[in-house]
């Protein structure tokens, strides 16, 4: 019976409960993200995306350069087709 009591007067004041939950969850949160390990992982996984970003630059880069070239040798056979032609 007493626990009847107790569940009566927790739906009685749910808002209020839900409201301590809140900050309980704040609190716990707040000290979660203070924590060193939580900064370690942050730290490590950042690292892990700028080696990531550098990687995909130079690849990027790589492929733009391959790219100029092939368009350059394709000028260089057009340019070569057009002069053979002009010259029969």
């Amino acid at each position: 019976m007493v626990n009847k009591e107790i569940l009566d007067k927790c739906v009685e004041h749910k808002h209020a409960l839900i409201f301590a939950a809140g900050i309980a969850t704040a609190i716990v949160g707040k000290k979660l993200l203070e924590s060193k390990a939580v900064k370690d992982a942050a730290t490590q996984g950042m690292a892990s995306v700028m080696t990531i970003r550098k990687d995909a630059e130079e690849t990027f880069q790589d492929m733009r350069e391959e790219a100029e070239e092939i368009v350059m040798d394709a000028n260089e056979e057009t340019k070569k087709e057009i002069y053979v032609e002009a010259k029969d």
